[in-house]
């Protein structure tokens, strides 16, 4: 017989057990908020030249994200201008775009994810469009062999000479091809070949129509510096657009090695391949608004020109009838995306483009300061639930947006805190914002700082801070995506490390590297390695996977050199690629060349913070940045702390407008490239390979089998601020050329900071022991761009540009013992020393070898720099 205790332990054990029961489905129905519904259906783009698999990423999810304001014309003052002010030497409108483009939607894109952006995506000021209506050959060719292309009764893109008024859409203005598919591999196809004026990295995006027996599959293949890269591209959605394929490398002019061709070759029998237009580049904006157009690079205008530009109907871009682009701006990022998702499964009730969007992100840096300057402000999260009865178009629960911000904010939040030491989390927002309101799929505003702080933007400007922010960012994505889902995920790795070379055979050379733990992901280890080389002036090919060895063995073809770089990949995705080597081989070369990379610096721009003043001072250094950025206003103009929390020219972090709308190269991380093929490329004497400095510090490399080393160093330098600690002769370093140089071994320094990062007493006995020269901080301050030497004239990159990371303070070096100056700046001081003596020689230049501007005079220096190192 129960007694009364026994009765009342059952029933709560029973209570708890019911309620364990409730929690769990709760959790499940969180977690799987799609359910049933799931996209089945092939990528809208999907790349196949890929050379491995994503079954625990985002492949074939589709996914909005864009980065907050840009660019808008403002009816009330009759002008074009920012969303937000200029502060600490850029505006929001500028900022978040440095975290999503270079960082963000790359990192997506390589876990597979089909990733859509309604503001343009490109950093390239030039635009190439070739369209059947306004192109002839070369430019625009039509081949038939299996069925015939003929004239679609849909309409296509057209562009007319000027600008384009409110409410014109281009896609109405023209015609589109179509061919019937065939299963035969030798098709018709048409081609798109652009006058290509300056080499650089463009942007691809294509446009066709979708009819009723559309294909799944057209084929779409991208010629680039002779490289070839195929694409399926799902026809039945994403009609009369701009459809994003990839960004590529071009060469400067027209020519069949890099064009776009478009074929009829599909498993489908009987359907229908279309095609319009195909578009190189990002461009200017083209939009005029009261009487003019903004004058800037379209991606950096608002999503509401972009999007006329991109077809979309007015009805979308334009909500207030021509009236307030500022709104306009903000509602066309959900609408547009609406418009593209409308109709599939995740967005059943809305008339659109069926493009299986099922997330929209927007990135934003909310305003906000503490009063003591000193204190972080850190990020916040904003979702909206209580709108259409809490219902989302496909029927599922709005607080699924909940979720994800909760995720995003929490995920961020430990990750900079784990990575850098400290970082301050607000709250979430639960409220009715139009970004996170009008989205039919879930939505989430992430403010990821404060713009306003600069404690925050003193991370926030660090491209090392900005890489950790969007990975968390894109871990935060994955994990939800594939909860939602119910799949288990996989987080890309970390790129590998200490990448070197070593002669195997007279003509073989074998690239090592090491993996990289990531210690805030125990799934983000490495499954195997990809190695993509370029051959010559072609460009990289599309990558061979060579499994999970740490090394790989090239054959070279004499003359030719060789670029390579490694990314690892595992089953949620790839990495981001390596730095890049570069080797050359010569039958009958004599001398044995090691290029050596030393500049591996990424950092905001110098730090003023101190009891009276703070901010960022670009005249001093402005930083170096991952590859390009678009992330500057200009010169920062108040640095009073008195004055913080003030508005306009007279608070604290007003900054100038000198640099808007121009872009800015930063680190490349492909030097050896230029050194190498400065080496080797000209004569035959020289066998050059190439490592990383890391290699070279860590004994990997052993410096003792070479005639000559080649040192990197670029920008590098302990700068005090950066959040990763970089150095131009770190004590491995300087232990390793002390012990080279006493063997006999010849060696070329160049980099611009080889004097001021050396002022310890050690590191000043390491300059004259060993390089012969000494570097007084008070006599650097070059004037001019030219320098001579060496029996020519050459001119440096001084000033800031988007072609080459700019020297801004060239050091002058002073020899010392029988060393002698071998260069002269423009004002007819000392930049570079040379030293001959009876056990070894050096060269040591005070600016970095790869800013010199010509290419010829780059082989003409160096050639005759090696001559002297190597009689």
């Amino acid at each position: 017989m129960l007694n009364k205790t026994t009765i009342y332990r059952f029933a709560v054990a029973f209570f708890f057990s019911f309620a364990l029961q409730l929690h769990a489905q709760d959790y499940h129905s969180l977690t799987e908020a799609w359910g049933n519904i799931d996209y089945k259906g092939r990528p809208w783009v999907d790349n196949l030249s890929r050379p491995y698999k994503i079954s625990h990423g985002l492949y074939n999810r589709h996914l909005s994200i864009w980065a907050s304001h840009g660019m808008y014309y403002d009816q009330t003052k009759g002008c074009w201008k920012w969303q937000r002010p200029y502060l600490f030497s850029t505006t929001e409108d500028l900022y978040t775009q440095t975290i999503v483009l270079p960082y963000l939607i790359p990192m997506l894109e390589n876990a597979g994810a089909t990733v859509f952006s309604p503001r343009e995506r490109d950093w390239q000021k030039h635009e190439i469009i070739i369209d059947n209506d306004t192109h002839r050959a070369p430019n625009y060719i039509e081949v038939t062999l299996h069925n015939a292309w003929q004239k679609s009764n849909l309409p296509g893109f057209s562009m007319h000479e000027g600008c384009y008024y409110d409410g014109e859409n281009p896609f109405t203005n023209g015609t589109s091809r179509l061919a019937r598919a065939t299963k035969k591999k030798d098709g018709s196809f048409v081609s798109y070949q652009p006058d290509i004026p300056e080499a650089g990295r463009y942007a691809v995006y294509v446009s066709y129509q979708t009819l009723s027996n559309s294909i799944d599959d057209a084929q779409y293949i991208v010629y680039h510096r002779g490289q070839q890269t195929e694409f399926r591209v799902n026809q039945t959605m994403g009609s009369g657009t701009w459809v994003y394929l990839g960004t590529f490398d071009f060469d400067a002019g027209c020519n069949e090695f890099n064009r776009v061709i478009v074929t009829n070759h599909s498993r489908h029998k009987n359907g229908i391949v279309t095609t319009d237009a195909v578009r190189f580049g990002g461009g200017v904006g083209n939009i005029i608004r009261g009487e003019r157009t903004s004058g800037m690079p379209r991606a950096l205008e608002g999503a509401r020109y972009y999007a006329q530009w991109a077809g979309v109907p007015y009805s979308i871009y334009s909500t207030r009838g021509g009236t307030d682009d500022y709104s306009d701006d903000i509602n066309t990022r959900s609408l547009m995306s609406n418009w593209l998702a409308g109709g599939s499964v995740y967005v059943p009730t809305v008339q659109g483009l069926k493009v299986p969007l099922e997330l929209a992100l927007a990135i934003h840096s909310d305003a906000g300061y503490r009063p003591d300057g000193e204190t972080l402000v850190g990020p916040l999260a904003i979702c909206t639930t209580n709108f259409n009865d809490g219902r989302l178009s496909s029927g599922i629960s709005r607080m699924t947006s909940k979720d994800f911000a909760s995720s995003l904010l929490n995920n961020l939040t430990t990750d900079l805190q784990r990575t850098y030491g400290t970082w301050d989390k607000r709250y979430l927002w639960d409220r009715n914002y139009s970004e996170t309101r009008l989205p039919e799929v879930p939505s989430v505003i992430l403010e990821t700082l404060s713009h306003q702080s600069f404690p925050d933007m003193r991370y926030g400007q660090d491209p090392n801070f900005r890489f950790t922010l969007a990975r968390s960012v894109y871990k935060s994505i994955l994990r939800y995506v594939n909860e939602q889902h119910g799949r288990q995920y996989v987080v890309q790795p970390l790129p590998p490390e200490q990448l070197s070379m070593e002669w195997t055979a007279k003509d073989k050379v074998k690239v090592s590297w090491t993996p990289q733990e990531d210690p805030l992901e125990p799934t983000a280890r490495p499954r195997g390695y990809i190695v993509y080389v370029a051959e010559g002036r072609a460009g990289f090919d599309n990558g061979t996977f060579v499994g999970n060895a740490t090394s790989h063995t090239l054959r070279l073809e004499p003359g030719i050199q060789y670029s390579i770089k490694v990314t690892a990949c595992n089953q949620g995705g790839e990495s981001f690629p390596s730095e890049t080597l570069s080797a050359i081989y010569h039958p009958d070369a004599t001398k044995q060349v090691l290029v050596v990379n030393g500049f591996h610096r990424l950092s905001s721009p110098a730090i003023v913070n101190n009891a009276t003043q703070q901010g960022f001072d670009l005249a001093a250094d402005a930083g170096v940045s991952y590859g390009l950025t678009a992330g500057w206003s200009g010169q920062q103009l108040c640095y009073d702390r008195s004055k913080m929390g003030r508005e306009g020219e007279s608070g604290l972090g007003y900054s100038g407008s000198e640099l808007e709308g121009h872009f800015v190269a930063g680190n490349d991380f492909n030097y050896p490239v230029v050194h190498v093929g400065a080496i080797g490329g000209s004569n035959g004497r020289y066998n050059v390979i190439s490592c990383s400095a890391i290699a070279v510090e860590n004994g990997r490399v052993d410096l003792g089998r070479f005639d000559a080393v080649d040192l990197i160093l670029g920008l590098e330098k302990n700068d005090g601020h950066s959040l990763k600690p970089y150095k131009t002769f770190s004590p491995q370093m300087q232990q390793r050329l002390r012990s080279y140089t006493q063997r006999g071994g010849n060696l070329l320094v160049s980099g611009s900071y080889i004097g001021s990062d050396m002022l310890a007493s050690s590191e000043q006995e390491f300059l004259s022991d060993v390089l012969k020269l000494s570097y007084l901080p008070a006599d650097s301050a070059v004037i001019g761009t030219t320098i001579t030497g060496l029996g020519t004239s050459f001119d440096i990159f001084r000033s800031l540009n988007h072609r080459h990371y700019a020297v801004q303070h060239p050091e002058i070096l002073q020899p010392l013992q029988d060393a002698f100056c071998a260069m002269l700046y423009q004002d007819g001081r000392q930049a570079a020393v040379a030293y001959q003596g009876p056990a070894y020689r050096t060269f040591t230049m005070g600016f970095p070898f790869e800013c010199i501007q010509s290419a010829q005079q780059r082989s003409q220096i160096m050639q005759g720099i090696m001559q002297f190192l190597l009689p």
